[in-house]
């Protein structure tokens, strides 16, 4: 593994900026590429992979399957603990549809949490840093939706940030910006330019709805970072979806730029303090 210490001059807006120093461990590209085609076409073996996935990643005694009433599978939850009460959530469904074998829709996401957990661990972080596999998207978002819906109004407040993952490695890395929050949206942007990695505005809701709109009705910042086009959408739900349809370059630089996106935001989001436990 490289360890990348990175010096990053943030560019907000015209003339607003931040000078953010963000550490975070980049894990080699086989290692990104093996996981991604540690994959299988039976959702409940997805779930079972991606625990496995967490375990070798280092999460273990923090692992959880978080059972999901309205689904035969749980959603798969590693949390990685903050030094304050403020919470970012990074998620990604790992349910497929039949057709195809789901790498792009959602594989690539889902097996893309393990390596973000990985490689943020190493440093202390100020936010607690939720990963979340979600179940059951393809059926209308219902892990995402059970998950939100079941947290307290308290554990809603101290999250600052949604982060969704859903069909990367088409091509470059782009941001669903129309439902984007817009402070994050414009920081996803500036670690873009700072690492100097490709990032582009597309937007699809004519392709239907993804998970982090189950964060976003309940009022919390959320973003979906994928990579679709009008050129590639037909790939989604064909027997097209497998590993020859991504682009390893592509998809590696997503899985950089995110990791540094995630650590910026632990940096720079306003985190609540966090609260003594009473005895």
């Amino acid at each position: 593994m490289k360890k990348a210490i990175a010096l990053f001059l943030i560019w907000l807006s015209a003339t607003i900026s931040a000078y953010c120093q963000i550490t975070f461990i980049t894990l080699p590209k086989k290692v990104i590429e093996s996981r991604l085609k540690l994959t299988t076409t039976r959702n409940k073996e997805r779930e079972i992979q991606l625990k496995t996935l967490f375990q070798d990643a280092g999460c273990s005694d923090k692992l959880v399957e978080a059972p999901v009433h309205t689904s035969n599978l749980p959603n798969v939850v590693c949390t990685l603990p903050g030094e304050t009460d403020g919470i970012i959530i990074v998620g990604a469904h790992f349910d497929q549809v039949e057709l195809g074998k789901g790498i792009v829709d959602n594989w690539s996401g889902a097996s893309l949490l393990p390596s973000l957990y990985e490689s943020l661990k190493a440093e202390p972080r100020r936010h607690t840093l939720i990963f979340i596999g979600f179940t059951d998207e393809e059926r209308g978002l219902v892990g995402s939706e059970f998950y939100a819906s079941h947290l307290p109004k308290p554990e809603l407040q101290k999250i600052d940030a949604m982060v969704n993952m859903d069909t990367l490695g088409l091509g470059q890395t782009e941001l669903w910006l129309s439902h984007a929050d817009k402070e994050l949206a414009i920081a996803l942007f500036g670690v873009a330019k700072a690492m100097s990695l490709p990032l582009r505005a597309v937007n699809v809701e004519k392709v239907g709805t993804t998970d982090s709109e189950s964060f976003a009705q309940r009022k919390i910042p959320s973003v979906t970072i994928h990579s679709l086009t009008q050129e590639t959408m037909p790939i989604l739900h064909s027997t097209r979806d497998d590993i020859k349809a991504l682009r390893i370059d592509d998809y590696y630089d997503s899985y950089r730029l995110i990791t540094g996106y995630i650590a910026y935001l632990d940096k720079t989001l306003k985190a609540q303090p966090a609260v003594p436990p009473t005895h």
